[in-house]
């Protein structure tokens, strides 16, 4: 037998797989296709604290290899979800996690304080990929000094795992991935998306109605492992790799580079049961290779 288990400081998982936000809603729409009970954890979608109607459409694009997206955060804030959704879903048995976004500091905070009441959400992913308005629109992510003050704040008001979601967009990640070690979080989940554009040529127009949006699928695959890869080295906390994950085969790369666990996320768009797949490959791999347990594949890459 192998031991998936694996442990995200106090925080564990029945196996390394999660479904990334946005790509899997709040777990009830996939119901009907896949046992949620069967992967080590759900990110449910983007919540604010308050209503947000997201960006005009056209805002989804398919491009080589993966997808374009802009849908910009649409949820009905933090209040409803508490109301509505958290009964819905806090009988799953397996890990719900919510991804909280903000366009400010104490956004991030009130948040925070208001999921931390919930008792079966273990931890919330903080996605620092939004645009901070009191710092003309600078994402959060590539700031240093905004990425410090949201990370010291929150973590002053929230005491279960802060799980905070790594831009790609930036000169070195490593920087910004200790820099949310020193300020407390718990793990690093990354790469959140890169930012890319699709233009219709015919029509001689952006596909996306705000000209730019979020790179996911395959095609950011070799990136994300990069960046993984380095964040291993940088920093002593765990590191989820997200990033073009389709396949058993990607999962195990992800983890040799480095990754505690992973996260599905376009793929599930293709195959909504893929995360269950990925999860027995893990096991199978574990077998054939002779490991005992998940968390060996943790930076067991071999560099000669």
């Amino acid at each position: 037998m192998v031991d998936l288990s694996v442990q995200l400081k106090a925080l564990r998982l029945k196996n390394p797989v999660m479904t990334a936000s946005g790509t899997f809603g709040y777990g009830e729409e996939y119901l009907d296709f896949m046992d949620v009970s069967r992967i080590g954890g759900i990110i449910v979608k983007g919540t604010t604290i308050r209503p947000r109607e997201g960006n005009d459409y056209p805002r989804m694009a398919e491009t080589a290899s993966g997808m374009l997206n802009a849908v910009g955060l649409q949820n009905k804030g933090v209040h409803y979800f508490v109301k509505h959704l958290y009964p819905r879903i806090c009988d799953f048995n397996t890990n719900v996690l919510v991804n909280v976004s903000g366009s400010t500091v104490d956004d991030y905070v009130q948040a925070a304080e208001i999921i931390q009441e919930l008792d079966k959400i273990p931890g919330i992913e903080l996605n620092v990929s939004c645009p901070n308005v009191k710092e003309g629109g600078m994402a959060f992510g590539v700031s240093p000094r905004a990425l410090s003050l949201v990370v010291k704040e929150v973590r002053a008001v929230y005491k279960k795992h802060l799980m905070l979601k790594l831009s790609p967009n930036v000169t070195d990640i490593t920087e910004l991935a200790k820099i949310a070690e020193d300020q407390g979080a718990d793990s690093l989940s990354l790469i959140n998306t890169l930012l890319g554009m699709a233009i219709d040529a015919e029509n001689r127009r952006p596909k996306l109605s705000t000209v730019t949006g979020g790179l996911s699928g395959p095609c950011i695959k070799p990136v994300a492992l990069r960046m993984v890869w380095q964040t291993y080295k940088a920093v002593k906390i765990p590191v989820i790799g997200i990033g073009g994950i389709s396949n058993t085969a990607d999962a195990i790369e992800f983890m040799l580079a480095g990754a505690s666990a992973i996260q599905v996320g376009t793929a599930n768009f293709i195959d909504p049961g893929v995360s269950v797949s990925i999860a027995e490959g893990i096991a199978d791999y574990c077998r054939r290779h002779g490991f005992k347990s998940a968390k060996e594949l943790t930076g067991a890459l071999i560099i000669d």
